[in-house]
């Protein structure tokens, strides 16, 4: 394997773009192609990268029938865990912006960390791990 891109199921693509922007994230691909046209009210799927992280939204009503297992709810039992470096300046970036559930702090293994939700009610944690 060679990496993980989750696809989080969304209510509103042109919201869910705008947040994740804020976090540093830029739109690199989406269906229709043509992401900008109509202010994103007509996406149904968008894929976004910051640094070496992958992230894929598409709306529920994209899915149809398709996979009936998925829920129809906001947010779902998943908690993102975003490995980054910096993380004391990129929480002043963005921590006026942004819902934080949990402030900065260091764990018993080591890692500093914060968690947000976003605008989905996914919880987001970033987390920097100190070398030895």
């Amino acid at each position: 394997m060679d990496s993980l891109a989750p696809n989080l199921f969304v209510k509103d693509m042109a919201a869910t773009i705008a947040f994740y922007k804020q976090l540093g994230f830029q739109l690199i691909m989406s269906v229709p192609d043509d992401a900008e046209a109509n202010g994103g009210k007509d996406l149904v799927w968008a894929m976004m990268v910051c640094g070496q992280v992958t992230m894929m939204f598409q709306t529920f009503q994209s899915l149809g029938e398709t996979l009936p297992q998925i829920s129809r709810k906001d947010g779902g039992s998943l908690l993102l865990y975003i490995n980054l470096r910096k993380i004391h300046e990129f929480y002043e970036k963005i921590k006026d912006k942004v819902q934080v559930v949990a402030g900065l702090n260091k764990t018993f293994y080591g890692a500093t960390e914060f968690s947000i939700l976003d605008n989905n009610n996914y919880v987001l944690t970033f987390a920097e791990h100190e070398q030895r």
